[in-house]
């Protein structure tokens, strides 16, 4: 398994991932009771966070402004600007059961817990887990992983868009949410081309 160069990825087919019918936004505590239920009995899930970018040196993050947990057919977005929404992911993220998966997560994890004091637990990072697959002394972010792991083009469109500005655009809402399943397809394909070789004669 090979990291693919840029020229490579951006001659794949670009990934679809999830439609917004299948992208709930959590802002109240209605919303927040059906993310739990929907959550709270997988075994492992996708895992990001966005932030609003800074532009200016020496300027401080001011934490995350969404938190997005997906499984293989829908995603829960969290806006940190609503407190049930913040207190049904710090739920989710601190069941030791529910593994999180995510890419290069150690920064989300910090500000997490900087800033929302939620301490995640039972995660892994899918960047260390291809850089140790690849063998390669950097880690693989996420449009790489996904070009090596499924073939496809992660689109980044919308990753520098302001993150801290409510209601979250059209393009924003299926970014973010794309973000976290794509790791959680790019794990359970992982798991699969293992089982699938480990059962081979």
């Amino acid at each position: 398994m090979e990291r693919p160069t840029k020229e490579q990825i951006s001659e794949l087919p670009l990934y679809i991932g999830l439609g917004l019918s299948y992208i709930y936004i959590v802002e109240n505590e209605l919303d927040a009771a059906q993310a739990i239920k929907e959550l709270e009995n997988e075994t492992s899930i996708g895992f990001d966070t966005e932030s609003k970018p800074i532009f200016q040196k020496g300027q401080v993050s001011p934490g995350p402004s969404l938190i997005q947990l997906a499984t293989e057919s829908k995603a829960f977005l969290f806006p940190t600007r609503f407190p049930s929404a913040v207190a049904a992911a710090k739920e989710i993220l601190t069941n030791s059961k529910i593994k999180k998966i995510g890419f290069g997560i150690k920064d989300d994890n910090k500000e997490l817990r900087n800033k929302l004091n939620i301490d995640i637990a039972n995660t892994q990072d899918l960047s260390v887990t291809l850089k140790q697959l690849a063998g390669e002394k950097n880690s693989i972010g996420a449009r790489a992983a996904v070009a090596m792991v499924l073939g496809k083009r992660l689109g980044k469109g919308a990753q520098k868009s302001n993150w801290g500005a409510y209601p979250l655009k059209e393009n924003q809402i299926l970014y973010a949410a794309n973000d976290a399943h794509s790791a959680i397809c790019v794990e359970r394909a992982l798991v699969s081309s293992r089982s699938s070789s480990s059962s081979a004669p």
